[in-house]
């Protein structure tokens, strides 16, 4: 479970959620249960995953809590909305700022040999 007052909007913080996603996936596998946004959340955060919690999650990464995700590691896009919106939530923040250069950064360290997020995203000149 995680303490919601350890959630932040930092690189740090989106590593780990990043980790946490596929050790939850292989956890509700390994249990016969769905890999679902309702699932993760009541893993993550036990009773404080309320009905309205996961609610406001869904509204803000525009999924159904009972859709089934696939890995994070190979398809990733639903898990950065999702990441975002949990963030978004805990912290009362618009899904405007969260950090999304961090949440991006992160999944490429926490998941190396994948491939990045935003492989089409056109780089600055230094």
């Amino acid at each position: 479970m995680i303490p919601i007052d350890k959630i932040e909007n930092t690189e740090t913080c989106f590593i780990q959620l990043w980790l946490m996603l596929e050790r939850t996936r292989q956890l509700l596998e390994g249990q016969y249960k769905r890999y679902c946004i309702r699932r993760i959340l009541k893993t993550w955060f036990g009773q404080n995953a309320t009905d309205d919690f996961i609610f406001e999650v869904c509204n803000r990464c525009e999924r159904e809590g009972m859709e089934i995700l696939p890995s994070p590691e190979f398809y990733p896009r639903p898990h950065r909305e999702l990441l975002r919106a949990v963030v978004a939530t805990v912290l009362h923040l618009s899904p405007c700022k969260v950090n999304l250069e961090a949440l991006d950064s992160a999944y490429s360290i926490a998941f190396p040999h994948s491939t990045p997020l935003n492989v089409n995203k056109k780089h600055r000149p230094p």
